[in-house]
């Protein structure tokens, strides 16, 4: 006796059968809910994640296209990490960069590791990505000394660029560092947003969580 096997719809004659409008209206809705899940994302860090102080160093402050930007640099950009911890270690990996506090309450770079760490009393884990395993360490003047070697490792947190109004940028990129304060939120899991900007401890910008 021959059995007709049962055949499922083939997914590209299902598709076609769907009007043109309908098909639009869906790739429409799921790009519109991709970009609300990153909105979202990014306003719950600035609601709820751990405020840490930064001190900064602007670098060069214009986009033509977008209005002005300030690029910063801070000195947890360089990580000075254990042979151990190193080892590994290529361009594009994930980190874990433990925070304390320094005497004035700006946040410094104490460790880094490959997993996430446990969270010690007063500390806080930032994630990053490694962009070079040679760098050297950011002097008083926010320039590269390579003095004490260059084996530290440099790392991205999405903290390195910020938009400001249009024509804002220059100003803020010619004042002098040691007036410069960024408050960024860090979640749970390491995800980082700036949410104000601070000229000598006065607001300058906030970011609204919308």
């Amino acid at each position: 006796m021959k059995t007709t096997a049962s055949k499922l719809p083939n997914a590209d004659l299902l598709l076609r059968r769907v009007p043109l409008i309908g098909r639009m209206l869906a790739a429409m809705l799921l790009l519109c809910g991709g970009l609300l899940a990153l909105v979202e994302s990014r306003a719950a860090i600035l609601r709820s994640g751990t405020e840490i102080r930064l001190r900064t160093v602007p670098v060069d402050p214009r986009d033509l296209f977008r209005g002005d930007y300030v690029v910063l640099s801070y000195p947890m950009s360089t990580v000075a990490a254990a042979a151990g911890e190193a080892k590994g270690l290529r361009r594009g990996d994930r980190v874990y960069v433990t925070l304390a506090r320094d005497a004035e309450g700006f946040a410094q770079a104490k460790a880094v590791a490959a997993m996430r760490p446990a969270v010690g009393e007063g500390e806080v884990v930032i994630a990053g990505r490694v962009q070079s395993t040679g760098a050297c360490a950011l002097n008083e003047a926010g320039q590269a000394d390579c003095g004490a070697g260059a084996g530290r490792l440099r790392v991205a947190y999405g903290l390195e660029s910020y938009f400001v109004p249009q024509g804002e940028g220059r100003r803020i990129e010619t004042t002098p560092k040691a007036r410069i304060e960024v408050v960024a939120a860090v979640s749970a899991d390491g995800a980082a947003a700036i949410k104000r900007l601070l000229i000598d401890s006065q607001l300058v910008y906030a970011e609204p969580p919308y």
